[in-house]
This record gives structure tokens, sequence and C-alpha cells, in this order.
């Protein structure tokens, strides 16, 4: 019986080992990623494709190697795998929910509420009342054989048919169910920081939009807009209409209602293309002469 609980130990250690060195991985990546404090599209689809690349090489060593025994294998779906696979959902999440958020400020709070809502209905639609979801809760450990072993899986159980897309070889299911309540906590976490963060924002703007007024025509407005992406003098010219738009809108606190087409509307002016633009240049040299004469 010591021999089996040493054993049982020195895996367990072996597997921590595994599980802390895979996790700095994910945590330096993480970080690269966080330098400008914020998750955005573009940097959460580089990390779902890193964490795909790593399960894939923890996928092939399971397949080469297989596992000591099965305490190692219990450690394995239990932790390891989750952990990462729980980060690939709640990227892949991010990405789905930031591609669809709305650009102006006043919308964006109410979108992030409204998904905290469905992540609510989720909990009580999957995990509330689910006899797994207490056993994990409750860190209970007396079915862990069977629920975490490879060939364990009962289909009478009335498990969900995600069951039959599953590889056999390196999923017990519920390694996929631990992934997602992990998930849909960092979710929790990320989607109420955002509205917390929001409000504030909101907050700011607010204050300045009430001191801030944009005097001039929407027009003009938009031809200032498209004058200052395509010179670069916004992110060197790589950032996009709309969020320059989205950051005007906010500012001073008005609605720029479809902005491309008064562009096209722009180009064929009568006279002019660039009114605003050539009178914010004729106004600044009138206003130069007349501080040199002071």
């Amino acid at each position: 019986m010591c021999q089996k609980l040493t054993n049982q130990k020195e895996v367990i250690m072996t597997q921590h080992v595994i599980y802390k060195e895979t996790l700095e991985k994910i945590q330096t990546k993480e970080k690269e990623l966080y330098l400008c404090d914020s998750i955005t599209i573009k940097k959460a689809f580089e990390m779902m494709q890193f964490l795909q690349l790593i399960l894939n090489q923890l996928k092939k060593n399971v397949l080469n190697s297989g596992f000591k025994n099965q305490y190692e294998e219990i450690e394995f779906f239990k932790v390891i795998k989750p952990t990462i696979l729980s980060k690939l959902i709640f990227y892949n999440k991010i990405y789905r929910i930031e591609t669809n958020c709305p650009l102006d400020s006043s919308s964006k709070n109410k979108y992030y509420i409204k998904k905290i809502a469905e992540l609510n209905n989720e909990y009580k639609k999957f995990f509330c009342h689910n006899d797994f979801y207490k056993y994990y809760n409750a860190k209970r450990i007396d079915k862990d054989v069977e629920y975490f072993t490879l060939g364990k899986l009962n289909l009478l159980f009335g498990i969900n048919s995600f069951a039959f897309e599953i590889d056999p070889l390196f999923s017990t299911y519920y390694d996929y169910k631990v992934s997602r309540i992990i998930g849909h906590e960092l979710l929790q976490n990320y989607l109420q920081e955002k509205i917390r963060r929001q409000e504030n924002s909101d907050y700011t703007y607010m204050q300045l939009s009430e001191t801030l007024i944009w005097s001039e025509s929407q027009n003009a407005l938009i031809e200032l807009i498209y004058a200052l992406h395509v010179t670069g003098s916004i992110n060197h010219g790589k950032g996009e209409i709309r969020k320059i738009a989205g950051l005007f809108q906010g500012l001073f606190g008005i609605s720029l209602i479809d902005i491309h087409h008064a562009f096209h509307r722009m180009k064929t002016r009568a006279k002019s293309r660039t009114s605003y633009l050539d009178k914010l240049k004729e106004t600044l040299e009138v206003y130069m002469d007349r501080s040199s004469l002071d």
C-alpha cells in the first residue's frame, strides 16, 4: 500500500512538472499579447493557433507514449488537458464576441451585458443542475477513474451528442466538460472586466462630450476621419476607418450615419471634393499671418 501511494505521488509530481512547463509557455505567450492591456480580435486568433499547436503536440505525446499508469492518466485528463483546452475555448469565444461587437461606445456596454446574460443562461442550462458539474465543483475524486480514463465512456448515460465526435484515443469526453466549465469562468471574468472598463470609458467620454461639441457638419468630420486614415496619421494607416469613426463618435457624443456612402458622395462634389480640408488650410494660414503680425 505504501509503495502504491509513493508511485502515485511520483507520477503526480512528474505530471505537475509537465503541467507547469506547458502553462509557463502559455503564460509567456499571453504576456506578449497583453502588452496593450487588451485582447484584440487578432490577438485572440493568434492565441487560438498557438494553443492548438500545443494540444496537437500533447496529443502526439499521448498517442506515442501513452501513460505510465492510471494516476498519470487521470491527472492529464482532469487537470493538464482541460487547462489548455479551456483557454482555446475561451479565446475562440472572445474572437466571436469581439468580431460582432458594435463600434459606438453607447452600444458596447449593452452588448457585453447581453453576452453576460447569455452566459448565465448557459450556466443554468448546462451546469447548474448537472451531476458532473456538482461532482467537479465539490472537488471529489471517487469517480475519477470513470470520468478521466480512456475507454470508460458509457453512451447509455444520455451524454451530449458531442461524444460521438471526440477522439477516443485522446479524450474521455469529461475532460471536455471540465474545459467548458473553466472556459465559462474565464469568459465570465472577461466580460465583467469589459463592462467595468466600458462604464469607466463611458463616464470619461460623457465628461468630454459635455465640453467638446462638434460644431461642423457630419460630412466635415467624415472628411477629416478619412484624411487622417489615408495619410497614416493614426496607427500608421493600419487602423480601420470604422474604429477611427467610433473614436470620434464617442469623443463628441454624436452618431455618424453611413460614413462609407457619405465619403463616396464627396468624390462627386461639383466644387471641391475636400471643401472642409480646404477650409482648414485657408483658416489656419490666415491665423498664422495674423499671429506673425502680433
